[in-house]
């Protein structure tokens, strides 16, 4: 087969472009609107449920700043009432009743006061069982008797938490 040949062939078997019809339907102008419509339709309610989520986390986040804005403060108050119960505690085997109620006043409207900013004692008491996520374990010593093995042995120095946050754990021995 000649060259020319080939090419007569070739011509033959190719199609009229002009006669053709389009392989792709194009959209009318009406629905490539309603689709573009569609599209930011879609767009708008993504970035609204965006914004909600924001709000609400930051709503959120100041609420949980307001909680704990005095934390710092607090804490650092915190061995000043321990200081206030180890008085009591020192000042109730002395004949000094007058001291020890004025003492007394001082260190419940000091611990009113705190108790009005959110702070609550963490509930530790010998003989309670013991919970790593509420307690903090200083040490462990053999159980005077069978019921207080794994139990609270002693509470060293009480606990604290603001709002729902525990801002000190409370420092247990515990029985072994």
């Amino acid at each position: 087969m000649s060259k020319k040949d080939r090419v007569e062939d070739v011509e033959t078997n190719v199609e009229d472009p002009v006669n053709e019809t389009p392989i792709t339907e194009e959209l009318s102008v009406e629905e490539q609107l309603q689709e573009d419509l569609g599209k930011e339709k879609d767009k708008f309610l993504r970035l609204f449920a965006e914004f909600e989520n924001y709000k609400k986390r930051t709503t959120k986040e100041r609420m949980d700043l307001y909680k704990t804005a005095g934390q710092e403060v607090i804490l650092s108050l915190l061995p000043v009432l321990d200081d206030f119960d180890r008085a009591l505690n020192e000042m109730s085997k002395s004949e000094e009743k007058e001291l020890l109620k004025g003492v007394e006043l001082i260190r419940n409207k000091f611990k009113n006061t705190l108790e009005s900013k959110g702070l609550e004692e963490v509930a530790a008491a010998k003989g309670d069982a013991f919970n790593a996520d509420l307690h903090e374990a200083i040490t462990q010593i053999p159980a005077p008797s069978d019921d207080l093995k794994g139990k609270i042995v002693d509470v060293i120095e009480k606990g604290y938490k603001l709002g729902d946050k525990v801002i000190r754990f409370p420092k247990v021995i515990t029985g072994s």
